[in-house]
């Protein structure tokens, strides 16, 4: 990510050099109350606003602090998503959350394997190769959540019986039709206008049927999606596991992991067109440090307890291949 370089001379207006350099100058100046103390003191202000601010000691302490900055709110950045994404993990069903645990288990695998490899940082927190496993954990568990939501909305609609409610409100409609037309030819004008009011009311009950059967039939298509997505997506990331487990070269991972993230780009504009899912499509924070795909120690736990597989730990990714070999 591209920064734009700090104004060092506005950077010294407001630093602590500046507050002790004008009382070393322009202060003992005035103290002095002699002239050419004065004018020898703000000479040397002068100066010290043309050459300190580009000096190396004064430029090295203005970059730590913005870094110092910087990183505090990447760090705040991954934070919030990490209580955005342990929120949604706490908010599946038992199988599904254990579904996104044992995926989450499958990158550790793929942590463990490529451990010698980092291919540009010698950082994991900072690995871009890494952090594409989080964009892929993050949008399987998206597709989770969505997946979730559209079963509670077909379970719900589905206990009304819309078609059986559409086949006779359309029934209906043919049964006041006739009978308005029988209005009609007695020439009944009050009960004709009653009657009017009373099939308009019907009719624009059906139409509202229509509509929620319509959703209906478009939630089922989309579940089949995401069902089918989820599958492609768990499938791609076991690829990539044997990948790194089978080869041990980080080029060719590398290049896996390109190619399932670029498979995504559909994915992610399906997902943003789906407006009643918009709490659920967010993209990863703007930030260079990984955010991670493992959930919180309690909602690991709470899994666990369920009979789920555990997560690898990333600190003994190094024993673990010990351990194998």
């Amino acid at each position: 990510m591209e920064q734009q370089a700090p104004s060092y001379r506005g950077e010294f207006l407001k630093s602590p050099q500046h507050a002790v350099f004008g009382l070393l100058t322009l202060g003992l100046g005035f103290l002095s109350a002699e002239l050419l103390p004065l004018i020898a003191g703000a000479t040397l202000y002068t100066l010290g606003w043309i050459y300190l601010p580009d000096m190396g000691f004064f430029r090295h302490w203005v970059d730590r602090r913005h870094d110092s900055v910087k990183r505090a709110q990447e760090l705040q950045k991954v934070a919030d998503f990490a209580r955005k994404r342990d929120a949604l993990i706490a908010s599946l069903g038992q199988e599904r959350r254990a579904r996104y645990l044992r995926l989450a288990q499958v990158c550790g695998d793929i942590e463990t394997a490529s451990a010698d490899n980092l291919l540009a940082s010698a950082d994991p927190a900072t690995d871009p190769r890494l952090r594409k496993l989080d964009e892929l954990m993050w949008t399987f568990l998206r597709l989770l959540g969505i997946e979730s939501s559209l079963e509670q909305f077909l379970e719900t609609e589905q206990r009304e019986n819309l078609p059986s409610l559409l086949k006779e409100g359309e029934a209906e409609i043919t049964r006041l039709n006739t009978e308005l037309e029988t209005f009609k030819s007695k020439g009944n004008t009050a009960a004709l206008d009653t009657k009017q009011r009373y099939l308009s009311s019907r009719m624009e009950r059906l139409e509202v049927l229509r509509k929620r059967a319509e959703r209906c039939e478009q939630a089922q298509n989309n579940l089949q999606l995401v069902l089918s997505e989820q599958d492609r997506l768990e499938q791609q990331i076991k690829l990539i596991r044997a990948d790194a487990v089978a080869t041990k070269n980080a080029e060719t991972l590398t290049a896996r992991i390109d190619a399932t993230v670029e498979h995504l780009d559909q994915t992610n504009k399906w997902l943003s067109e789906m407006d009643e899912f918009k709490d659920l499509v967010g993209d990863l924070p703007s930030t260079e440090l990984r955010v991670g795909y493992r959930s919180a120690p309690a909602t690991v736990a709470a899994t666990q307890n369920s009979a789920a597989p555990p997560v690898i730990e990333p600190a003994k990714r190094r024993e673990g291949v010990k351990q194998r070999q």
